[in-house]
C-alpha cells in the first residue's frame, strides 16, 4: 500500500516537510478511529500499512507519553521515560524497517540502521540495568533536585510538557533520519537498491566507532566507581584493582584517567554523536544539506548541553578537587589547549602552585 508513503521524484523531495509529512496529518485523526474496528490481525495490518509509517510513529509517542505521565503522578517517580529511553529509538527504527520489508522496498541501508541501533540498545540497556535503573522505586537523582528548585507546581507542568510527552516525542524524531532513508528507497533503481556507496558504510562505521567510545567510557567509569565503594567500605583497594587505582584516586571521588583524562563526559559526547551521524546520513542520501529533522537532533544535543551544569553542580559541591578538573579537561571533547598544559596534573600543580603563593 504505497500510497501511504509520500509521492517524491528527486532524492531531494524525500527530505520536504511539506512532500513527506504534511499530506499525512489528517491520519492522526482517522487512525484511533481504524484501530477501534480492528478486530483481527489481518485487520491491523491492513491499518499498519495503509497509514503512514511516520504518522503511527508519531501516535505511538503521543501514547507512550499518556502511559509515562501517568505512571510518574501515580508513583511521584518521574524516571518513567528514563527507563525506555535505550529501547524507544531503536523500535522506531525496527518500525520502519518492517515496514519496508512488509512492502517490499529496498532495506539495505535501514538493516544498517537497525543493526547499530540494536547494538545502541543493548549497550545503554545493560549499562543502565547493571546501575539499578530498571528498578521502580530507582529516580534520577537530577528530578529531586529539579522538583526542589522549581517547587511542586512549575514541576508538574514540566512533567506534562517536556518530561513524559516531551522526551517521548523527541526519541521517536532522533529516528526522523531513518523515514527519509524510507522514502529514498522508493526511488531507488532495481540496479543499485542492493548496493552501498563508500559513504554509506562510512556512517555506521561512524556509529559503530561512537558506540565504542560509549561502552569503554561507561565500562571505565564503573570500574572506577566499584573500586570506590569497596574502598569506601574497607579503607583497602581491592587487588583487581590496585593496578589501576591509587588510593589518591578513590579519595579523590571522581575519575580522572582513561578517556576522562581527555574529557570529562565522554561518553555523553558519543551519545549526542550517534544521532548527530544518523541525521548527517539522511542528509547525504537526500542529497541536501541539511533538512527539517536536524531539529530533533539538535535538540537531543541541547539535552545534554543543558542537563550537564546541573550535573557539575552537583559534583563541584560533592568534591573538592572537581573546580579543578574542570580547569584541565575539556567538557565533551579534548580541549588541545588543556591537554597541552597538562590537562588534570597541569592543573594541579598550577592550583598547588597558586595555594603556596
Amino acid at each position: 500500500m504505497l500510497f501511504s508513503l509520500p509521492v517524491v521524484s528527486t532524492l531531494q523531495d524525500c527530505a520536504l516537510w511539506t512532500k513527506t509529512i504534511e499530506p499525512f496529518w489528517p491520519q492522526l485523526y482517522s487512525l484511533p478511529k481504524q484501530l477501534i474496528a480492528v478486530r483481527s490481525v489481518d485487520d491491523l495490518q491492513n491499518v499498519y500499512l495503509s497509514n503512514n509509517p511516520f504518522m503511527t510513529a508519531f501516535v505511538f509517542a503521543l501514547v507512550i507519553g499518556v502511559i509515562t505521565l501517568v505512571a510518574a503522578e501515580i508513583n511521584r517517580n518521574y524516571s518513567q521515560v528514563d527507563r525506555l529511553w535505550s529501547i524507544l529509538p531503536t523500535i522506531y527504527n525496527a518500525h520502519y524497517c518492517y515496514w519496508a520489508h512488509l512492502e517490499g522496498l529496498p532495506t539495505l541501508k535501514l538493516d544498517l540502521v537497525l543493526l547499530v541501533s540494536t547494538l545502541w540498545s543493548i549497550r545503554l540497556s545493560y549499562n543502565y540495568w547493571r546501575k539499578g535503573g530498571y528498578n521502580i522505586g530507582v529516580e534520577d537523582y537530577r528530578w529531586p533536585i529539579l522538583r526542589k528548585q522549581m517547587g511542586p507546581y512549575l514541576f508538574t507542568i514540566l512533567n506534562w510538557t517536556f518530561i513524559s510527552f516531551g522526551q517521548s516525542i523527541l526519541l521517536m524524531l532522533i529516528t526522523a533520519p531513518t523515514y527519509i532513508l524510507l522514502c529514498t528507497s522508493r526511488i531507488t533503481s532495481p540496479s543499485t537498491s542492493l548496493q552501498l556507496d563508500t559513504y554509506d558504510l562510512i556512517f555506521p562505521a561512524t556509529w559503530a566507532f561512537l558506540l565504542a567510545i560509549e561502552t569503554l567510557s561507561d565500562q571505565q567509569q564503573w570500574r572506577y566507581h566499584k573500586a570506590k565503594h569497596a574502598y569506601e567500605k574497607t579503607a583497602k583497594i581491592p587487588s583487581e584493582y590496585k593496578n589501576s587505582f591509587s588510593s589518591e584516586d578513590l579519595d579523590r571521588g571522581f575519575l580522572t584517567s582513561g578517556l576522562f583524562a581527555y574529557a570529562r563526559h565522554p561518553n555523553y559526547a558519543a551519545e549526542m554523536g550517534v544521532w548527530l551521524t544518523l541525521y548527517v546520513w539522511g542528509c547525504y542520501t537526500s542529497q541536501t544539506r541539511w533538512n527539517w529533522t536536524v531539529g530533533a537532533a539538535l535538540a537531543y544535543v541541547f539535552i545534554f548541553l543543558s542537563s550537564t551544569p546541573l550535573t557539575e553542580g552537583i559534583s563541584t559541591g560533592k568534591y573538592d578537587e572537581y573546580t579543578i578538573y574542570q580547569s584541565g579537561v575539556g567538557r565533551f571533547v579534548p580541549d588541545v589547549i588543556k591537554v597541552a598544559r597538562g590537562g588534570f596534573k597541569g592543573a594541579q600543580e598550577r592550583a598547588s602552585g597558586k595555594k603556596t603563593k
